[in-house]
C-alpha cells in the first residue's frame, strides 16, 4: 500500500514539475548551459517529458518502461546540475550547498523510480 501511495507522489511530482516549466519556462531557461542549443524548446520538451512520464508510471502496462525513462531523464539533466554548480555565482539565489545536494536528490529520485521496475514477487502457492 505504501509503495502504491509512493507511486502517486511521484507521478504528481512529475506532473507538477512538467507543468511548471510552462507556468515558470525563465526558471528553467536560465539555468541551461550556453553550450545547449534552443532553449525555450529544450525547456518546453522537458516539461511535455515529465509530465507524460508521471502519466505513463501511473498505468501498470507502462509503469516500468516510464520508470526506466525517469531514470534516464534524470541522468539527462546532469549537465544542467553540473553547469549550475561550476557557475554558481550566476545563480546567487541558491547556495554551493543546495547546489552540490542536488546530485543526492538526483540519485534518490532515481532509486525511487527504479523502485518501480522491479516486479513485485508473486505470491507463493500453498502445495496442499
Amino acid at each position: 500500500m505504501v509503495k502504491l501511495g509512493l507511486l502517486g507522489l511521484m507521478a504528481l511530482f512529475y506532473i507538477g514539475g512538467g507543468i511548471n516549466h510552462f507556468v515558470n519556462p525563465e526558471f528553467y531557461v536560465n539555468m541551461m548551459p550556453p553550450y545547449m542549443p534552443a532553449h525555450g524548446f529544450l525547456v518546453a520538451l522537458s516539461g511535455v517529458v515529465e509530465i507524460l512520464l508521471g502519466i505513463l508510471v501511473l498505468w501498470p502496462p507502462t509503469r516500468t518502461a516510464a520508470a526506466w525513462a525517469i531514470i534516464a531523464m534524470l541522468v539527462a539533466f546532469l549537465p544542467v546540475h553540473v553547469h549550475m554548480l561550476a557557475n554558481s555565482d550566476l545563480f546567487p539565489d541558491m547556495s554551493v550547498t543546495f547546489l552540490w545536494l542536488r546530485f543526492p536528490m538526483q540519485a534518490l529520485l532515481a532509486l525511487w523510480a527504479y523502485w518501480y521496475t522491479v516486479a513485485p514477487a508473486a505470491p507463493e502457492r500453498s502445495r496442499l
